[in-house]
């Protein structure tokens, strides 16, 4: 399947280059027996050629954000609830499984055309003379090794224990289109060289508008970092989150608002450290979920509001954060009712940005509150707000054509980077000389959504703050980290964030067995609806505990029956690349 992914994409992303590069090229030479030699002449050539690299990244395969998510314990797979037959949510998949068979499909397309970059640039390179020619072609390769070690990184942290083949060239026939697994540790040195290279060469920042969305060094960096956290390596991963955190030419900064990080508001924000591109943009000849698309359609996997609620909230996600402590000092929590009445909001500012509650009064969802805006019927008590455009339409179907939504996707963001190095300062638990240290990095996101911080004001960054006067260990405190702010902070976000932190703390399958032990019920809540009539969202309210004629809710039962380490902690080698790739065994 490899093989006939690359071959496709040999044709298909030429294509694509050439339409942007050089507007002649197909009326002289057949597409269909282009090679390297025959394309790429120039640097606005490769340049132009960067274009399908970042497209590659677009591909909604890559984080495959729904499915990877429903196999961690972040959410429950969609509409019908209490019955499902997700197979990720019950952990029954297996090599067939489509997810990981378009996954391992799309990385490797990603992997083949950064490598076309990068061998044009080799070619092209002795021609470049002068000072600037050389610096822009080695920033075009240095964005070509970021993609083909971020795709490899991929690859190494989601496939057969990071085994997988290695592709550090073009192929050139049929027998180059095989090749054997690579050690982990050979996979993650090759991704690792590819990311220093590009740290080493890529820009601190792009000043100019066109250039917006490419990558720089400062997600060099925090890929890096993470991939040595992911190792257990705190010190060495310290030093990669340090320089994000303190090298002022990136200036990075917390945004003011969280709700900024969701949403097509204030995109290529200040906290932004990698980030995919999207626009409205449609292509009338592609279907909606082809690759080609230059939007996206996740806003239909997570509203109610129009879309497929293919995706919610898990029960203990949802009272985790209606359980938020507010920061009783901040005036951000305070709101001024229909009667004039200053009162604390409903719920926290990280809560309301995060999720859709029946009862939050204070954030509007599509232009209503929830409970006008939906039914919150089928056992769901609440929904994702990120990645839909609550904040900009009444209905998803406003947007037409339907089935997209140009809200970019954050990837990486400063508020992880400050929770990641937080945890490599206590040494993931073990380290009490960094716990002070720690906190004031939990404190600072922490304190960005106005909620209660942690420890004691009088060692604090924010003394004027309320504090929940715990005297945090290396251990509760990264208990705080595994099972609070990681979790609400980065719901649903990133590359199968939840499912590496719960592998590599080593605690999957007791998190799906102590979830499997807690009961919930939803209770009635009265509203009133848009007409001025009084109304009640059945069972909409998520409560812990039972009540005798309430349904009873439950998560993760199976999951925890069925979960295997070895056969569910990384996604298995696709049955598409076993049947087709004889060099894997």
């Amino acid at each position: 399947m490899m093989k006939k992914s690359i071959f496709k994409y040999m044709t298909l992303g030429l294509l694509a280059v050439s339409q942007l590069g050089c507007n002649n090229f197909l009326e002289e030479v057949n597409p269909n027996e282009m090679s390297t030699d025959s394309f790429w002449k120039t640097l606005d050539d490769a340049d132009a050629g960067l274009i399908s690299v970042y497209n590659a990244f677009k591909n909604q395969n890559v984080l495959a954000i729904g499915d990877e998510n429903n196999r961690s314990d972040m959410t429950y797979p969609g509409w019908g609830r209490p019955n499902t037959s997700n197979e990720y949510y019950l952990q029954n998949f297996n090599n067939g499984s489509s997810t990981p068979n378009n996954k391992w499909d799309a990385l490797y397309k990603g992997i083949f055309r950064a490598n076309q970059v990068i061998a044009a640039i080799d070619l092209l390179m002795p021609a470049q003379k002068d000072a600037a020619s050389i610096k822009r072609a080695t920033i075009i390769k240095a964005q070509a090794h970021f993609f083909r070690g971020l795709f490899y990184s991929y690859l190494h942290s989601s496939f057969n224990g990071g085994s997988v083949p290695i592709f550090d060239f073009v192929p050139q026939d049929e027998s180059e289109f095989y090749q054997p697994l690579q050690s982990a540790q050979k996979v993650q040195d090759f991704f690792r060289a590819d990311m220093e290279f590009a740290l080493a060469n890529l820009p601190f920042k792009w000043t100019a508008n066109k250039d917006l969305g490419r990558v720089t060094a400062g997600a060099a960096s925090a890929v890096l970092g993470m991939s040595y956290l992911y190792d257990k390596n705190y010190d060495k991963a310290a030093t990669y989150f340090k320089d994000v955190i303190t090298n002022t030419n990136y200036g990075y900064a917390l945004t003011p608002n969280i709700g900024d990080n969701f949403t097509s508001a204030n995109e290529f924000n200040s906290e932004s450290i990698l980030e995919i591109s999207y626009s409205l943009a449609f292509k009338a000849e592609q279907n909606p979920y082809a690759e080609e698309q230059v939007s996206n359609n996740l806003n239909f996997m997570v509203s109610p509001v129009g879309g497929y609620r293919a995706i919610y909230p898990s029960s203990w996600l949802i009272m985790a954060y209606k359980q938020e402590v507010m920061d009783t000092n901040d005036e951000r929590n305070y709101v001024i009712d229909s009667k004039g009445v200053r009162r604390l909001r409903s719920y926290s500012l990280r809560t309301s940005y995060s999720i859709a509650l029946p009862d939050d009064m204070d954030t509007k969802y599509y232009q209503l509150t929830p409970a006008q805006a939906t039914l919150f019927n089928n056992g769901e008590t609440a929904y994702f707000r990120k990645y839909s455009n609550w904040d900009i339409v009444k209905n998803e179907k406003d947007i037409q054509p339907t089935l997209r939504s140009g809200a970019n996707v954050r990837v990486i963001r400063l508020a992880d980077i400050y929770l990641m190095y937080a945890e490599c300062l206590i040494k993931g638990g073990t380290d009490e000389a960094g716990v002070e240290d720690a906190i004031r990095y939990v404190n600072k996101v922490r304190r960005r959504s106005a909620l209660r911080l942690l420890g004691t004001a009088a060692q604090s960054e924010y003394p004027a703050s309320s504090h929940d006067g715990v005297a945090y260990t290396a251990t509760t405190l990264m208990d705080h980290l595994m099972y609070i702010e990681r979790p609400l902070e980065l719901s649903i976000e990133g590359h199968a964030t939840r499912v590496i932190d719960l592998r590599r703390w080593g605690i999957t399958k007791k998190r799906f067995q102590e979830l499997a032990t807690k009961k919930y019920y939803g209770e009635h809540y009265k509203y009133t609806d848009i007409n001025g009539k009084e109304g009640t969202r059945w069972a909409s309210v998520l409560t812990e505990g039972t009540k005798a004629t309430y349904v009873e809710i439950t998560d993760y039962t199976q999951a925890a029956k069925n979960y295997v380490e070895a056969a569910h902690a990384y996604w298995p080698l696709p049955n598409n690349e076993l049947l087709t790739n004889p060099d894997v065994k």
